[in-house]
């Protein structure tokens, strides 16, 4: 295993509210979301997402004092667009708005956008068809780079596209056409380890193919052993991540020290955010995971 690798340094490592079973705005089965900052600073993280926006403070300069009086720095605003629905700009505008400038007033310079799920996260109903025919894929595309271009010109902050299992992007022949089909100059990835292994694609592969699309990571393993009951089942997304699908590393798959080696490769200074899904989960559950999780990392080769 590694110890401080050229790539792990370029790495600013942080976690995420999904890592203490945060989903939803507001919930009595999360964490409240001074016990998270709390806690996310007492594993050793410095760098912190927005999650869903209202579950931390919305107002800017409170946000400021909490992150800064734990020693945190917001590292990505976080939201949810629908834009193969088509004719969906002024809705999304309005919420992805408020998301970039509480994103943007903290100094973090992401959005991480995660296309809506055709099956409900909580409960799994359906609420779409599973694929999408050539006009969505259209308006997928068209729509994403209309809000990159809107991000960065009257925000300031770099759209980061998240695939998503249960959504439309979710396999790597997905993900590589919805690569396809969006600007590079505008629009990179985030590239969740998790979800690209839930939903059987290869890491290695797409940031081998496409170095400069790859903008940002998320860290997290699924269980193999649990997965092909998951895919067995067809089960739905939320009902998997109850079921334990995304597990604590170094546990599942896919390897995470390889894919911190290739980030040398890229170039850049990247975030890597520890997210493993975890929603519902007991209070006392996370914080442990969290320090072992951020342990391992260093280990790795994941730096800063």
């Amino acid at each position: 295993m590694s110890n401080g690798s050229a790539a792990g340094n370029r790495l600013r490592v942080g976690s995420a509210p999904d890592s203490w079973g945060v989903w939803f705005p507001e919930d009595d089965k999360q964490t409240p979301w001074h016990r998270f900052l709390d806690e996310v600073s007492e594993a050793g993280y410095e760098w912190i997402e927005l999650g869903p926006y209202g579950y931390l403070p919305t107002d800017p300069e409170r946000l400021r004092d909490e992150l800064g009086s734990r020693n945190l720095t917001l590292s990505a605003g976080t939201c949810f667009t629908g834009f193969h629905r088509g004719d969906v700009w002024t809705e999304t505008w309005e919420h992805v708005k408020q998301v970039a400038e509480l994103t943007s007033a903290l100094g973090a310079k992401h959005i991480v956008v995660i296309p809506d799920m055709w099956r409900d996260p909580a409960t799994g109903e359906q609420l779409e068809q599973r694929a999408l025919d050539t006009d969505a894929w259209t308006a997928l595309g068209k729509g994403t780079d209309r809000l990159a271009k809107a991000l960065r010109e009257e925000c300031g902050v770099q759209l980061q596209f998240h695939p998503h299992a249960d959504s439309h992007v979710d396999t790597q022949e997905h993900v590589e056409r919805f690569l396809e089909i969006t600007d590079p100059d505008l629009v990179t990835l985030c590239l969740d380890t998790g979800h690209i292994a839930y939903c059987g694609g290869d890491n290695l592969a797409l940031i081998e193919k496409h170095p400069g699309r790859i903008g940002y990571l998320h860290l997290k393993q699924v269980d193999p052993a649990v997965l092909a009951g998951v895919r067995a089942e067809d089960l739905p997304f939320g009902p998997a991540v109850r079921r334990g699908v995304m597990c604590e590393p170094p546990a599942g798959v896919p390897d995470l020290e390889p894919i911190i080696r290739a980030t040398e490769n890229l170039g850049a200074d990247l975030f890597a955010i520890v997210e493993q899904d975890l929603y519902p989960v007991d209070p006392d559950v996370p914080l442990p995971i969290a320090r072992r999780t951020r342990n391992y990392l260093t280990r790795c080769g994941a730096g800063r």
